[in-house]
C-alpha cells in the first residue's frame, strides 16, 4: 500500500501512541471515524456477523486483509492454523507484535501459496475486488487457494440506501459507475493522506449472480441490522 498510513496508525495504537483515529472518505460525500480500539477488538465485542464468521471458520484458514488482526488471533487461540495477509507493511507489524505466529505482508494476487479450507474476508471482504469488472479476476484467483471441500467467508453491504430517492421512488444513481457500489475511498491520519483506491459494496443477488457465473455456489448465512450480510460461497459439483 501506498503511503501506509494505515499501517502507521495500527503500529502507533498496537505500541502505545494512539492520539486520534483514521478518518476514511467515500466518493459518495461520506466522511467517517474509523477507531482505532474497533480494529484491535476482542471476540466479545465484534459484531454478530463476525462471530458468526469465525465460527463457522474450519480446517486450514487464509485470513485476507488481515489488518490488525483480531479475527487471525481468535482463531488462533481456537487452535486453528491460521495464515494472515495484508498489503500494508505497518498492519503485518502490528499484527506480528500482537502474537501472529504467521502473518504475511503481500497482496492478494501475488500470493500464490498452500490451498486452504476457509478463506476468511471480513470487514466488507468484497471490497478488496475494486470494481465490478473485476470480479472474475477476483474469483478465479480466491478459487486457486481453495481445497476441493474449501469454504469462501466473505460479507458486505447494499449501499443502495445512500442514494437519493427520486421522484417516482426510485434512485438516482451516478452515470460514471458500473454498479453503484463502486466507490473510490481514501484515509488520512495526522494530516497524512493515502493514496485514493477503488473499493466495492455488493448486494447479496448481484454476488450470488457472480459467483454462480464463477462457478461457485452462494449462501446467504446470516443478515446484519443494516444492510451487511455474510455469504459463504463453496465450489459448485
Amino acid at each position: 500500500m501506498d503511503n501506509d498510513i494505515y499501517g502507521e496508525a495500527l503500529l502507533d495504537y498496537q505500541k502505545g501512541n494512539y492520539t486520534e483515529d483514521i478518518t476514511t472518505f467515500l466518493s459518495l460525500d461520506e466522511e467517517d471515524t474509523l477507531p482505532l480500539p474497533y480494529l484491535f477488538r476482542d471476540f466479545k465485542d465484534m459484531p454478530p456477523l463476525e462471530k458468526q464468521a469465525l465460527k463457522l471458520s474450519k480446517g486450514t484458514i487464509l485470513d485476507i486483509g488481515c489488518g490488525a488482526g483480531s479475527h487471525s488471533l481468535e482463531l488462533q487461540k481456537k487452535g486453528f492454523s491460521i495464515t494472515s495477509i495484508d498489503s500494508s507493511a505497518g498492519a503485518i507489524e502490528a499484527c506480528t507484535l500482537r502474537g501472529l505466529k504467521n502473518a504475511i505482508c503481500t497482496d492478494l494476487y501475488q500470493f500464490k501459496k498452500p490451498k486452504f479450507d476457509t478463506l476468511l474476508l471480513l470487514m466488507n471482504g468484497i471490497g478488496i475486488a475494486g470494481r465490478i469488472n473485476q470480479l472474475d479476476t477476483f474469483f478465479t484467483h480466491l478459487k486457486s487457494l481453495l481445497k476441493p471441500n474449501g469454504q469462501i467467508l466473505l460479507d458486505s453491504s447494499d449501499i443502495l440506501y445512500m442514494f437519493e430517492n427520486d421522484e417516482d421512488g426510485g434512485y438516482w444513481i451516478p452515470n460514471d459507475v458500473d454498479y453503484y457500489g463502486e466507490v473510490s475511498f481514501y484515509m488520512k491520519y495526522k494530516e497524512k493522506k493515502s493514496t485514493t483506491f477503488p473499493w466495492l459494496y455488493l448486494d447479496y443477488n448481484t454476488l450470488q449472480r457472480a459467483a454462480n457465473y464463477n462457478n461457485l455456489d452462494c449462501e446467504l448465512v446470516f443478515e446484519g441490522e443494516h444492510y451487511d450480510f455474510l455469504a459463504r460461497l463453496t465450489l459448485s459439483l
